[in-house]
């Protein structure tokens, strides 16, 4: 849509986090996993309160980008990014947003939420997506 209104390329993201013992969810659903109208705290608690069953609190940010060069672009580039992680029932850190309290990456001892800003921008399932776009652009030597 964006690409046909302007005359321009385009990209798109969605980012959502997924917890292996939930099947995957929230998946797509995660700014809305508790409903509208959309809260951190109430999409933290539903979360925490679906693992309580469950010893694997194992979970992935994911991001998907997509890039159009033209509206009818036949080749969409598309990148992906993931950051590993589980699931604490405590937050923990006032940085970042969403679940990042709970999210906790054993590779640096804290949630996102603790972790400096320049740190989570190097490191987040969006930077990452970034990156792999970036490679794939510079491959198609469009960079």
């Amino acid at each position: 849509h964006c690409s046909r209104a302007t005359g321009l390329p385009a990209l798109a993201d969605d980012s959502g986090i997924c917890v292996t013992a939930l099947n995957g969810a929230p998946g797509v659903y995660s700014a809305r996993y508790a409903g509208e109208p959309r809260n951190d705290m109430d999409n933290n608690q539903k979360l925490i309160s679906a693992l309580a069953n469950f010893d694997d609190k194992r979970a992935y940010y994911y991001c998907v980008l997509v890039l159009v060069q033209c509206e009818f672009d036949p080749s969409p580039i598309v990148a992906e990014g993931k950051l590993h992680g589980t699931i604490q029932n405590v937050a923990k850190g006032n940085g970042g947003f969403g679940y990042d309290p709970h999210f906790y990456l054993d590779q640096y001892g804290k949630t996102v939420a603790e972790l400096d800003l320049e740190i989570k921008n190097q490191i987040s399932h969006r930077a990452l997506a970034i990156q792999n776009l970036l490679t794939k652009l510079d491959l198609k030597g469009i960079i």
